[in-house]
């Protein structure tokens, strides 16, 4: 623990692969860098090691007594709501004076909008009112959490423009990415592009970049992985962990 802090523990889903990783240490390398001071630890639920349960353990072996615990997702789903909090609760019972709050997921957040037309526009796209784009997410059976990324589309159609932004989800859900990209061009886009909504390269980025491509899409975007929006994401969602009003401990 340092500078008197309460230590700040984000939780990946992780991958098998190696590129995932490297996406999200180099995203909490920059937190800690716009937060000098702030013990950052990262755990993986899946793949990769640590586990939370083994960041938590050590930091209570070390003597801190409260920590903010962040699912580094963008969306709440299963993982979120089920999986890290099951994780959580024997570390609760095996360290009961040990404050635990649990932050906000990534998503939904304005800034994450700022992070998607950043990536667009390095892979060279930009809003045009011939230009249709396709907003893919990993997708999940939680339908609240699919909503959310249709909001994020209209949000980002608001902002234009778009001739239109259709969310697709790589698995669990509908349309898919090639599907929205056909379906974008048999509606009469001139153009379309991609938009990754994911964290980390990785399987589903790969797929959803195969997928647009062999549909047509002109562009396919990277993942948001480190990028200066995502970074204020995190300490805004730490931040919030910590008032006396808000997400509190859970």
């Amino acid at each position: 623990m340092t500078g008197g802090r309460v230590p700040l523990i984000a939780v990946a889903h992780g991958s098998r692969d190696p590129r995932s990783a490297v996406a999200v240490e180099a995203l909490f390398e920059r937190v800690r860098r716009l937060r000098p001071g702030l013990d950052v630890r990262v755990g993986y639920l899946d793949h990769v090691a640590p586990g939370p349960g083994a960041v938590v353990a050590a930091l209570a072996a070390e003597g801190a007594g409260e920590v903010v615990v962040l699912p580094a997702l963008l969306t709440a789903a299963y993982h979120s709501k089920v999986d890290l909090p099951g994780v959580l609760s024997p570390i609760r019972a095996a360290h009961p004076w040990l404050r635990i709050r649990y932050a906000d997921t990534l998503g939904p957040h304005p800034l994450l909008l700022d992070a998607l037309e950043r990536r667009l526009a390095e892979a060279g796209v930009a809003g045009a009112p011939d230009t249709a784009l396709v907003l893919a997410s990993a997708g999940s059976g939680d339908a609240g959490a699919n909503a959310v990324v249709e909001g994020i589309a209209r949000e980002l159609a608001a902002r234009g423009p778009w001739r239109e932004v259709r969310a697709a989800f790589a698995s669990a859900a509908s349309p898919t990415p090639d599907e929205a990209v056909r379906d974008l061009r048999a509606a009469g886009a001139a153009r379309v592009a991609a938009a990754c909504y994911l964290l980390a390269p990785g399987f589903f980025a790969d797929r959803v970049r195969e997928r647009s491509a062999a549909a047509g899409a002109e562009a396919v975007s990277d993942a948001l992985g480190d990028c200066p929006e995502l970074a204020r994401v995190v300490l805004d969602r730490y931040d919030a962990a910590l008032r006396p009003v808000g997400t509190g401990v859970r």
